[in-house]
């Protein structure tokens, strides 16, 4: 009886510090914690040829709103792309600067793993994969649930572990990764990457590459809180989807070459302030009307500067703008634009060194086309191959963005199935080395 109690107590303390720890972190938002955080029921893929060892808070999202031009699609056969403060110890550490990036040569990466027993897909310098395609999820996006909670119910009914975790900052308050965040990505048996969204707010993009005084100290103190509190490499995105917020006129501080300029200063300013753990992506929004501007090529930063290229794209279920299958959602073009070779052709001719991220992605679910989520996740797994130089890709998981479309993979019981199938495929399996 008393060893009985002695049990029950000492279950009961652990979990009790194990809620009160978790549950005080910000990720993005409030995690309303409803169970303390473990390793959940999760059921692991079948065996593969590699063992396997999230809300957009953007004021608007162009890739969800209708294009007049665009002709209605009919599931169109794909062409084959161009160029086919909270934890005071540390896990690993990270003595020396990641390699400058670069933007030349081929990818002389495979993108499937090679059979069992040979070599094992692994993320390397700058977190690009040996071999294979990093998966990912920004859970519970738009939710009150986001973050420890979200990401247990969808590995729980996806089957899988996921190796990103998808979090999104904002202002100048709060330093990031956040004790949640550094609790998720080192879960034992289960470590993730962060891919962590900050948005500057205190001040223009002009302002800030001048050296606003109020950014550049929340930049020294979080490049202080990476040093001493994670020194573990993460994706770190710096004002996603940026192309929608560029004023295109003298004096706006919101010119594509202000945004250029911001970025070029703030990877510049926490790298000398020694984060050298901060692997940059630069996350587009992929959206057609904006991606053919003249100013759109002036908002790159840098070669020296930008690791990675990451676009945020969505699938629609009904018939019209944005309906199609993988290929479509990659190379998304428009009637008015009939010369843009779509996204993935673009980028890929332009910056041909660059390991790119599908950043943000889904199918926005209908009721009047219910089944085309299925079958898109069964063409993802048909094409992907296709398109060698995605080294990433983060399902964005919500039940309604702001204009109330779902994008939950458990949808309909075919589109979970056909999901869960996805995710066990031997390139996506790869183990953060």
């Amino acid at each position: 009886m008393r060893k009985s109690l002695r049990l029950v107590a000492l279950t009961t303390a652990f979990t009790i510090s194990m809620t009160a720890t978790l549950s005080w972190a910000y990720t993005g938002g409030l995690d309303q914690l409803g169970v303390p955080y473990g390793p959940p029921a999760f059921l692991d893929p079948p065996a593969a040829p590699v063992t396997t060892v999230t809300t957009s808070p953007s004021s608007s999202a162009p890739h969800t709103r209708p294009v007049a031009t665009r002709p209605v699609a009919t599931r169109p056969a794909a062409a084959r792309p161009a160029g086919a403060g909270a934890t005071p110890s540390f896990s690993s550490g990270l003595t020396t600067p990641i390699p400058a990036a670069t933007d030349q040569g081929a990818d002389h990466l495979a993108n499937y793993p090679v059979e069992s027993g040979e070599r094992a897909c692994r993320t390397g310098s700058r977190l690009v994969p040996t071999c294979g395609i990093l998966w990912g999820v920004a859970p519970g996006a738009r939710t009150e649930a986001r973050g420890v909670q979200a990401l247990a119910e969808f590995e729980r009914k996806t089957g899988r572990h996921q190796a990103i975790f998808h979090a999104y900052h904002r202002g100048i308050r709060q330093v990031f990764p956040t004790e949640q965040e550094i609790a998720i990505s080192r879960e034992p048996g289960r470590k993730r990457v962060l891919l962590l969204n900050w948005k500057p707010e205190s001040a223009t993009w002009a302002q800030i590459a001048r050296g606003d005084r109020r950014t550049d100290q929340f930049l020294d103190r979080l490049a202080a809180h990476i040093r001493q509190n994670y020194r573990e490499r993460f994706f770190f995105a710096i004002h996603h989807e940026a192309e929608d917020q560029v004023r295109e006129r003298a004096g706006s501080g919101y010119t594509a070459r202000d945004y250029a300029a911001m970025f070029r200063h703030v990877v510049k300013r926490l790298r000398a302030k020694g984060a050298h753990n901060v692997v940059t992506v630069l996350v587009h929004m992929a959206y057609v009307p904006h991606t053919t501007k003249s100013w759109f090529q002036h908002m790159y930063p840098g070669n020296d500067v930008v690791d990675w290229i990451g676009f945020d794209t969505y699938s629609y279920s009904d018939p019209g703008y944005g309906h199609g299958d993988f290929d479509e959602l990659l190379n998304r073009r428009s009637a008015s634009k009939p010369h843009w070779p779509g996204f993935y052709n673009w980028v890929t001719r332009r910056h041909p060194g660059k390991p790119l991220m599908v950043a943000e992605w889904g199918v926005w679910f209908s009721k009047r086309n219910p089944q085309h989520m299925a079958e898109f996740y069964r063409e993802v797994g048909e094409q992907i191959s296709r398109f060698p130089k995605i080294k990433a890709m983060v399902h964005f998981e919500t039940p309604a963005n702001h204009k109330g479309q779902d994008s939950s993979v458990d949808s309909t019981p075919d589109a979970l199935r056909e999901y869960r199938r996805l995710g066990r495929l031997p390139v996506f399996q790869v183990s953060l080395g």
